[in-house]
This record gives structure tokens, C-alpha cells and sequence, in this order.
């Protein structure tokens, strides 16, 4: 009975999971496949054909966008991890100080604001500045790029601090006593220990920068379109099978990164698994040995 029991449970579990998996990626392989028709209705299927590959990587107003996104998202990443590791290091290491609520609150608030509301007040911000700074006037990349910092550094803020409370200050101190200054202390010890969240962040502002229309619909100028909004206006104007392929050629990128971060990620844990059972067996014979 025990069995039949465990059997059940694991029918049960293995179903919810496949229609979970079902219900989240059946879109995509539907995109994906119909990416291969050689129709222009995206919804009827006529022959198999790389028709819209070819004309995707011919469509300068999309390679143009693709360019523009990946260059805001980088600029964005790099500042965002910038900002939030000082905010982070400011909220942990730093003693009680002046407006230290008010720190966190206006570090945090961007992720509560709604996109709205966020996008209006940096428009009124820009067209204010225009007047005075050239630079923001026609409100290209460098426009966005702030818009776009403004918002991701709050997101790497709480992602690099949750890595900071955890550090172990003992160390720190030490490399203190030892004669270390803060400067060294912080690039040879703190950096190196916050690495991985430090890496979390700049993928996390990469991917929201990339991926915000919202905003960047508010503060871009007619020559900075990026890749979000020339397929949201794409789409407003009709559904293109270059989308399709466009998508599909995002999902494949997404998909080799994330499978080689698994890679890693197993032979990392497998490295630690050995390193442990060779600690264990050494431990163990040095017992015996003693005995």
C-alpha cells in the first residue's frame, strides 16, 4: 500500500510539473517554429524556409536597435554595479550617520515607483536640462543610459547588500591589524567575497535595461530607438514573421548562456563535493593513524 501510495505521489508531481513546463514554454516553441515559416502570416503554416533569418540580419533599422540596446545595457550594468556596491557598502560598513533612512529610501524607492510615473518626471527632467545642457536636448543614449541607472542601481543595491550582510567582518579586521588600509582592504578582501553578487547585479540592470520599454518610450529621442520599442511599434503595426526570428535568435543566445552558467555552476559543486570527501578521507586516516 505504502508503495502504490508513492507511486501516486510521484505520478502527481511528474504531471504538475510537465503542465507547468507546458503552460511556460509552449509559447516559445510555438515562436521558434514558426520563425522557420516561409509565410507572411505568421499564423499560417506554409513550408519550411530561413526566409526571415535572412531578411532579419538584411534590416539595418533592427541591427541599429539591437546596437543601441546593448550599449545602453552595458553602460547601465557598469553603473548600476558601481552605485549599488558603495550603497551597499554605505547601508552594512558604515556607522549610524545623518538621514540614513532617508539613504535607504530614496536608494530603494525606484523599485515601488510605477514605470509611469518614473518616466514622466525624467521627461520633464530632460526637457528641463535641454535648456541648459545641450547634451540632453535631443534626448539620445546618454538620456536613456541615466534613465535606465536610476532605476537598475536600486534593483544591484539590494542584491549586492544581501552578499555584504552576510560577510564574516572578523576577516576585515584582521587584514586591519595586519597593517592593510581600507582601500586594500576592500579590493582584496571585500570585492573578491562579494564577487558573485557583484556579477548577479550587472546580469539583473543588463536584462532590465535590455528589457524596459516603459521608460525608455518616455526619455528617447526619434534617433535612439531601442530594440523593445521598435517591436512593440512593429507589433502595434501587425504581427511580422521577423519577429518571430528575432525572438527566436534572443531565446537561442539566452539559452547558451544559461546552459553554460549551469555547466559551471555543476562542476563548481562537483569540485566542492570532491575537495570535501578528500578532506573527509584524510581526516579519517589521520584518526586511524593517532588510534
Amino acid at each position: 500500500m505504502y508503495i502504490k501510495k508513492e507511486t501516486k505521489n510521484a505520478i502527481i508531481r511528474t504531471f504538475i510539473i510537465v503542465l507547468a513546463l507546458t503552460f511556460l514554454y509552449l509559447p516559445i516553441v510555438t515562436l521558434v517554429a514558426y520563425s522557420f515559416n516561409e509565410s507572411k502570416m505568421v499564423t499560417v503554416w506554409t513550408a519550411f524556409s530561413f526566409r526571415w533569418y535572412n531578411a532579419l540580419f538584411h534590416n539595418s533599422a533592427i541591427i541599429s536597435a539591437v546596437g543601441i540596446s546593448v550599449t545602453i545595457a552595458l553602460m547601465t550594468a557598469a553603473a548600476s554595479v558601481v552605485i549599488g556596491t558603495l550603497a551597499a557598502y554605505v547601508m552594512v560598513r558604515v556607522h549610524k550617520f545623518t538621514g540614513e533612512s532617508a539613504f535607504m529610501l530614496f536608494m530603494t524607492a525606484p523599485m515601488i515607483l510605477p514605470e509611469v510615473i518614473s518616466g514622466l518626471a525624467l521627461l520633464l527632467l530632460f526637457v528641463t536640462l535641454g535648456n541648459i545642457v545641450p547634451i540632453f536636448s535631443d534626448r539620445g543614449i546618454i538620456s536613456i543610459w541615466i534613465a535606465h541607472v536610476t532605476f537598475c542601481s536600486a534593483y544591484a543595491t539590494v542584491v549586492i547588500r544581501s552578499r555584504f550582510v552576510e560577510l564574516d567582518i572578523s576577516i576585515e579586521e584582521a587584514a586591519k591589524d595586519l597593517g592593510a588600509g581600507p582601500m586594500k582592504v576592500f579590493f582584496v578582501i571585500i570585492l573578491p567575497s562579494i564577487m558573485p553578487s557583484e556579477v548577479a547585479a550587472f546580469l539583473l540592470s543588463f536584462t532590465m535595461s535590455m528589457d524596459d520599454l516603459v521608460i525608455t518610450s518616455f526619455v528617447a529621442g526619434p534617433n535612439s530607438t531601442t530594440l523593445p520599442m521598435l517591436i512593440f511599434s512593429s507589433v502595434r503595426r501587425g504581427l511580422s514573421p521577423e519577429i518571430n526570428a528575432l525572438a527566436s535568435v534572443i531565446v537561442l543566445i539566452v539559452s547558451f548562456f544559461a546552459f553554460i552558467s549551469w555547466v559551471l555552476m555543476v562542476r563548481k559543486q562537483k569540485r566542492k563535493e570532491r575537495n570535501a570527501a578528500m578532506v573527509a578521507a584524510a581526516s579519517k586516516q589521520e584518526h586511524a593513524i593517532g588510534a
